[in-house]
């Protein structure tokens, strides 16, 4: 409709503008000579009648007859322009009158004609000088005689106001007659236009619908072609090109769906490979987490014989390689956590001393080694942050400065940022540095600079992957400046809290726990790997346990039903039989009669399983399990109110 009317307006437009044009002109140029030729006509009648009383008046001025003088009078003002006549004899004596006059508007008395506009009137004041007629009387016989050289003196003079309303009233009438006639010619030219306009109107809204619907994908629509249609090459052109695109979309569409079935297998095909390696690595993980569990158990229990020193040492070099391989599955084990996105993140204001007392602690007797200077500089500030996942970054960063750096300084330092709501924790060494064009790279799994060799003495190249996923699960930015043999700087922006009242910082006391052996402490092992089984039990009988052995749910109840009541129960996960730790330990507390503290071991690292044991409110510890991990836990286990650094939740 707006496309209607605007192709309407525009054509009406085109058409009516020129001849509202023309005819104005033509209007103004008729008018205007016909007024100049009214207002002539209507001055040569006013001066014919008063130079006809003048000619009259003769006779009556010459022998003072203000009789005849009056008849003349009166005959003019019988005109109907004549508003006030007089006659006035030569001394000015008015002798006839016919009318008023303005006195003001009344002229010097001459000897020519005479003629003043009286604008306020709407009327004209003409002036005739009435002169003897000279009769020229000649004898054939007597020589002419000569001609007096001026016009003789008048006899007396005719005043006359004629009106000129008879010309206002003529030119209104014209104006309007005009004014008609152009109202005339715009509309007979916008009948035409409308004519016009809808003869080519209709052919270009029926091709700006047709235009629409193709627009819509209805690409089978075609307009009629008609030879009385002054757009009829334009429809023919556009029913064309309606079937082009239909022919071209039907083509499309077959080569699109053969795509899409095509991309459809790859996908499956993609997905049931994804499906099969990620079973694959999944087993994988699981089958290498078992022995590598057994295998440090075995170590643990190994170091606490009495060795000569070249045995310890042996198991020295033993206890470093089962140490880095759980370096490894830890640090694999943090990323497929923060790609899982199932890091329970923990926020409350803490304070950065606390942090940094924390990393001098346990990285300053690293740095002494390589004869480093690890400086921490004292900070007063607080932040709102997860300080258990903010020390993993942290901790990180310094491990990684300190790895990279052959002399020199490790500073750690924190200062505000951002008008005092955050502060950046900085992290500046003196190391080899990194090109910027590796900047993006270090973040990634396993890329490492200058180590192709892939030496385990400089770490496994995961521990800014793990920086930058935590960082961004905190929801800190993490920057990094460093250049070639300049040394690097992290810096992670964390929001500034003020300082918490002393009541929100007190903590419950605890006791101290400086127990390293757990003696007579019942602990059930539930575990259907022999050599898993093997290794744990042997381990918790070193440190003073009464650990037994149970390898299904079905050997569990019967050492509970043979009289033995456990302290403390640690089960597998994944046992024989489709069983699973999580039913076991609610079977074994429902056959005990009460909550037997007790945790899970697993070598699968599914979220899911992390999830399903946070809901159990058992603790997940996850393959291969450092000894100093396990004993930690157990102390959890006996006294609840002692702290613990365990896996799960």
């Amino acid at each position: 409709m707006t496309v209607a009317f605007d192709i309407r307006s525009r054509m009406l437009v085109a058409a009516l503008l020129p001849v509202t044009l023309v005819a104005l002109v033509l209007a103004a140029v008729l008018l205007r000579g016909r007024a100049v030729d009214i207002a002539e006509a209507h001055d040569q009648r006013a001066r014919s009648l008063i130079r006809q009383m003048a000619a009259a008046s003769e006779f009556g001025l010459f022998s003072a007859n203000a009789a005849s003088l009056q008849a003349i009078v009166g005959g003019a003002m019988r005109q109907p322009e004549v508003r006030a006549v007089q006659i006035v004899d030569v001394g000015g004596q008015v002798l006839a009158r016919g009318g008023m006059f303005e006195s003001a508007a009344m002229p010097t008395l001459g000897m020519e004609e005479a003629a003043l506009g009286l604008p306020s009137r709407g009327s004209d004041l003409l002036v005739q000088p009435v002169r003897a007629t000279q009769v020229k009387l000649e004898d054939l016989f007597e020589r002419p005689r000569p001609e007096s050289a001026g016009e003789a003196a008048p006899l007396g003079h005719v005043v006359m106001e004629f009106s000129r309303d008879s010309v206002l009233q003529r030119e209104r009438d014209m104006l309007w007659l005009g004014l008609l006639v152009t109202l005339g010619g715009l509309l007979l030219g916008g009948w035409l236009a409308i004519r016009l306009a809808r003869s080519v109107n209709q052919p270009v809204l029926r091709m700006a619908s047709m235009i629409e619907r193709i627009g819509r994908g209805e690409m089978f629509v075609r307009g009629p072609v008609l030879q009385s249609d002054p757009l009829h090459e334009v429809q023919r052109g556009l029913n064309q090109m309606a079937a082009r695109l239909e022919s071209g979309r039907e083509e499309l569409s077959r080569r699109i769906a053969a795509a899409t079935f095509e991309l459809r297998e790859k996908k499956e095909e993609a997905e049931a490979a994804t499906q099969a390696k990620s079973s694959f690595i999944a087993a994988a993980s699981h089958d290498l987490r078992q022995p590598l569990h057994a295998l440090g158990m075995f170590v643990a229990r190994l170091s606490q014989l009495p060795l000569d020193q070249a045995t310890r040492q042996l198991i020295g070099n033993l206890d470093e390689s089962v140490l880095a391989m759980q370096n490894l599955l830890d640090a694999l084990l943090d990323v497929s956590r923060l790609e899982a996105e199932s890091v329970r993140i923990r926020t409350r204001p803490t304070a950065v001393n606390e942090l940094f007392d924390m990393l001098r602690s346990a990285l300053a007797v690293t740095a002494a080694d390589k004869g480093l200077r690890l400086r921490v500089r004292p900070s007063d500030a607080w932040i709102m942050s997860d300080p258990s996942l903010l020390h993993r970054i942290l901790l990180n960063l310094v491990g990684n400065a300190i790895r990279y750096t052959a002399r020199g300084t490790v500073l750690v330092s924190c200062r505000s940022w951002g008008d005092g709501r955050l502060v950046r924790i900085e992290v500046w060494d003196s190391g080899i540095g990194i090109a910027p064009e590796h900047h993006a790279d270090v973040f990634k799994e396993f890329f490492q600079v200058g180590n192709p060799q892939r030496n385990r003495e400089q770490g496994l190249g995961l521990g800014l992957n793990i920086v930058k996923r935590t960082a961004r699960l905190l929801g800190h930015r993490l920057h990094l400046r460093s250049g070639l043999g300049c040394g690097t700087r992290f810096t992670i922006e964390v929001p500034k809290v003020a300082r918490p009242d002393a009541s929100h910082l007190a903590l419950p006391a605890s006791p101290a726990l400086t127990m390293d052996r757990f003696d007579g402490l019942a602990v059930m092992v539930v575990e259907d790997d022999a050599l898993a089984s093997e290794g744990l039990t042997g381990l918790l009988q070193s440190w003073g346990c009464e650990a037994r052995h149970a390898d299904g749910l079905e050997a569990a109840l019967a050492l509970v039903a043979g009289g033995w009541r456990p302290s403390v129960i640690v089960s597998d996960y994944r046992l024989r039989d489709a069983e699973h730790g999580i039913e076991t330990v609610r079977r074994l507390r429902l056959s005990l009669g009460s909550s037997v503290p007790a945790c899970l071991m697993s070598g699968n690292t599914d979220p899911q399983l992390m999830q399903a044991a946070r809901q159990a409110g058992l603790t997940l510890l996850h393959k291969p399990v450092r000894p100093a991990k396990l004993r930690s836990l157990l102390r959890k286990l006996v006294d609840k109110d002692a702290p613990v650094r365990g896996e799960g939740g």
